[in-house]
């Protein structure tokens, strides 16, 4: 038999959607513009990170960035996240919401400033600095992810939290376009400024000293939503269910919702607050936890991981993807700013077409249909459309069969966002209790970044064609292309199977989903 709920959090499940779900959504959802922005940018300026300071005299091809560097950049900063994740969930759940959500946000502005501020004597030393940067700056990037969505689910309504924390996690698809349309203003100011020939023509005079400001600036871009938010997060009270359930100061709950709320909350009855403080004794280490959500856990924790080993490796090098079918020009056939040019309109028209869109056909449906039915649905299409470009993947590098090439590619992207993208985000903010919620949220989160790198480091020597001779420079011979694809889509499928190992949150309280609401949960306490 369930025991009555706080009255406080009563009113939160029970609540009009109001202008305070609109603030929280937009705070949050700014850091995670910052999140994606910072994330993604740096594959638009690789490549001409390789012309600036790999120019190799006399090769047909422009410099680009050797493979131990590539790596490095693309993958340090996931690195940095997946820290951020366990160590600030972690922090979430010991020293509230609201004392750790300034502090990563404040880390991910004077990281990315610092990042485009890189320095050193040669290039090396540049790239050094960079990645040391980089790696701060998902630190604080990691934090966010755990705090934001349990914030969001906290503030919430029971009808409505799955919108609201989908919406929360949709603003990364704004960042990812923010991203590409910034960049594709930048480099077009620089290239009307500073005209100068291809590559072909001319080897040195194609990448102008003014090169180097283009990446830094598109770097440093990426502090500006995130300092204009700061004041905002300092401002939000601390979430009533960590007050209340955690904090067990129902007093201090009542009135910093009633403030939130507008509305005079009744002392709650002290027995009813002793009662609540009894089962969350146990800890993350008990028997009692792995009886209740060790599979929960399992399945957050492997979803996340397999979706993000498909969706990073696609992010990060969808330039790679798109010259291989020949969408982005030769590099030899462009200048150094023309091509970050190409490939940030490339990234931009991907965004606009199927990854925002898909982003807020989950934010629409996810409360309607709910988030098992989504993730289901997202991995299975995820899986088809991935055997759909790589079993006939020799049609697809035809010139006249590249605009189709790119509509596929492009409705992956979209499921990854109707899908398990969104969902695997939503999901670990509700079912767990609240004394553990952010640590859970960030042990899945930290999961899925171990699949980024895999994606991110994998990938990039994967899809290496399969003749040394035409690897690019530096790499090993890979798989190709077309057989990278094809793990991708057994990867998919696998996500599809562990979706079977998470509840449907749909329309319950926190404390319905989490069994707090449980009689007799004494349990033990944490080993």
């Amino acid at each position: 038999m369930a025991k009555d709920q706080l009255q406080v959090l009563n009113a939160l499940d029970v609540a009009k959607t109001q202008w305070y779900h609109f603030t929280a959504i937009v705070i949050a959802g700014m850091g995670f513009f910052t999140d994606a922005y910072d994330l993604f940018c740096i594959s638009l300026v690789t490549k001409l990170l390789g012309r600036i300071y790999f120019h190799v005299p006399g090769s047909e091809k422009p410099g680009t960035l050797p493979p131990s560097f590539s790596s490095a950049i693309n993958g340090v900063a996931l690195v940095g996240t997946l820290a951020g994740q366990l160590f600030f969930g972690w922090l979430g759940d010991k020293l509230g919401r609201k004392k750790v959500y300034g502090l990563t946000l404040m880390l991910m502005c004077l990281s990315s400033i610092a990042s485009g501020l890189s320095f050193g004597s040669n290039p090396h030393s540049v790239m050094l600095t960079l990645c040391f940067f980089r790696f701060w700056l998902g630190f604080g990037i990691g934090g966010d992810y755990p705090l934001s969505a349990t914030i969001m689910s906290e503030y919430a309504n029971k009808k409505t939290r799955g919108a609201f924390i989908a919406a929360v996690f949709a603003m990364q698809g704004f960042g990812i376009l923010g991203g590409g349309i910034f960049a594709i203003m930048i480099s077009a100011a620089f290239d009307a400024r500073f005209p100068s020939p291809s590559y072909a023509e001319d080897p040195i005079r194609s990448t102008i000293p003014q090169a180097d400001y283009v990446w830094r600036i598109i770097l440093m871009m990426g502090a500006l939503p995130a300092i204009l938010t700061y004041y905002w997060r300092m401002k939000m009270p601390e979430t009533a269910r960590y007050t209340a359930l955690v904090a067990k100061n129902t007093k201090q709950a009542a009135d910093d919702m009633g403030k939130v709320l507008q509305r005079e909350f009744k002392e709650e009855e002290e027995k009813q607050a002793e009662d609540l403080a009894v089962g969350t004794t146990w800890g993350l280490f008990s028997k009692e936890f792995a009886r209740r959500h060790g599979l929960h856990l399992l399945g957050t924790t492997t979803t996340w991981f397999l979706l993000d080993i498909a969706f990073y490796s696609q992010n990060l090098f969808q330039k790679d993807i798109f010259s291989a079918v020949g969408w982005i020009p030769k590099a030899n056939t462009m200048n150094a700013i023309r091509e970050v040019y190409k490939i940030a309109r490339a990234q931009t028209l991907i965004a606009l077409c199927s990854t925002v869109p898909g982003y807020w056909f989950t934010v629409f449906l996810i409360d309607r249909i709910g988030r098992f039915t989504i993730q289901i649905l997202g991995f299975a299409m995820m899986t088809i459309f991935m055997f759909a470009l790589a079993i006939p993947y020799n049609h697809w590098t035809h010139p006249e069969n590249r605009i189709g090439f790119v509509v596929m590619y492009a409705l992956t992207f979209f499921f990854a966002n109707f899908g398990p993208n969104a969902t695997t985000f939503v999901v670990p903010a509700e079912i767990f209790p609240a004394r553990l919620r952010s640590t859970c949220h960030g042990i899945s989160a930290a999961s899925g970044k171990a699949g980024a790198i895999i994606g991110a480091f994998g990938f990039l020597y994967l899809a290496q064609n399969k003749d040394p001779k035409k690897a690019d420079q530096g790499y090993p011979a890979g798989i190709g292309v077309k057989n990278s694809l094809i793990v991708l889509g057994v990867i998919n499928l696998l996500g599809l199977f562990f979706t079977f190992l998470v509840p449907e949150a749909k329309g319950k309280s926190l404390e319905d989903i989490s069994q707090e609401n449980d009689e007799g949960q004494q349990g033990e306490t944490s080993v």
